[in-house]
């Protein structure tokens, strides 16, 4: 699916790894081969990359942390471009906006804007991914979420097109974005944030670090993908979204297992990937909850993780 030729036509610095396995590329840790994964630090080398392999019709899926992705066993007969820099977060400081690139880390963007004196953003802290996927699924927590930051992005089309948009365009919504239906990749951002006490905004941060350390895993220890399911609309007066652990909590699913795959002690709502499970295991402990919690309240439970491959 890439030859050689193809491979020369490639921007230098795209580091190439031939038929992988893409539990290396997921916080899940799992997933099966697929023909290649290409590395690519930065939106020069991607737009390149992607150009590359539109032009030779060759098929492919770009990547961040792969922090939301449940790929099956079997694989991927597709090539992954991957677009998430785990070293060296690039945000540039411009009086109360930010330039950031797609591939930074969520938690260093939340650490750097408090470095720069800039607030808004601290929910962030602790929550992996990259800000292109966070903007594409428009990630929050504690009622906020980052679109209510974005003031425009860069985006690339899957043919390798670029333009500038307005936030207005991207069309946020809870948990999701405009990104999602047309597949467009985030190259970098302009958010507007708010100046702040840096001190003040240092403790908030380690207030939300320690929250996260006793109620969720540490998914480089215990693999997973976070909230496995979104949160219910509002069914109450209170109009407020109602957690779907609470949902899996009263249908009993606390205890749930299949294979490998169990839930996290202190969260209904996080499937934790042993060492022995499989992607699915995964997958057939998620439809066991979404059964139970159909038996017992009447509705279906909506996956906030992402399938990928054969199941």
């Amino acid at each position: 699916m890439i030859d050689n030729a193809l491979l020369k036509e490639l921007p230098a610095a795209v580091r190439v790894n031939l038929n992988p396995e893409l539990r290396d590329y997921t916080t899940f840790k799992l997933g099966g081969p697929c023909p290649a994964v290409l590395d690519c630090p930065d939106a020069e080398s991607l737009v390149t990359a992607v150009s590359v392999l539109s032009t030779a019709q060759c098929r492919f899926m770009v990547i961040g942390q792969g922090s939301n992705l449940l790929i099956s066993d079997t694989g991927l007969d597709l090539i992954i471009l991957r677009y998430c820099s785990d070293k060296a977060p690039d945000v540039v400081k411009e009086g109360c906006r930010v330039w950031v690139s797609g591939n930074t880390l969520l938690d260093d963007l939340a650490r750097i804007a408090i470095e720069y004196g800039l607030g808004d953003i601290s929910f962030l802290s602790g929550i992996p991914g990259t800000v292109g996927g966070a903007i594409a699924g428009n990630a929050g927590a504690f009622g906020q979420q980052i679109g209510d930051v974005v003031e425009s992005v860069r985006l690339m089309s899957l043919d390798g097109s670029v333009a500038e948009v307005k936030t207005e365009a991207l069309e946020f919504e809870y948990r999701s974005s405009a990104l999602k239906q047309s597949g467009s990749i985030v190259l970098d951002a302009k958010l507007k944030l708010k100046p702040c006490d840096r001190s003040i905004m240092e403790q908030e941060r380690e207030r939300i670090l320690e929250l996260r350390r006793t109620k969720h895993p540490d998914w480089k220890k215990n693999p997973c993908a976070g909230s496995v399911f979104r949160n219910v609309e509002p069914t109450s007066a209170a109009d407020r979204r109602q957690a779907a652990g609470w949902f899996l909590e009263e249908a009993g699913a606390k205890n749930f297992r299949v294979g490998g795959a169990c839930l996290f002690e202190k969260h209904a709502n996080i499937i934790i990937a042993e060492p022995d499970a499989t992607a699915s295991d995964v997958y057939e402990l998620t439809e066991k909850m979404i059964a139970a919690v159909e038996d017992k309240f009447g509705f279906k439970l909506e996956r906030e993780i992402k399938l990928l491959g054969g199941f």
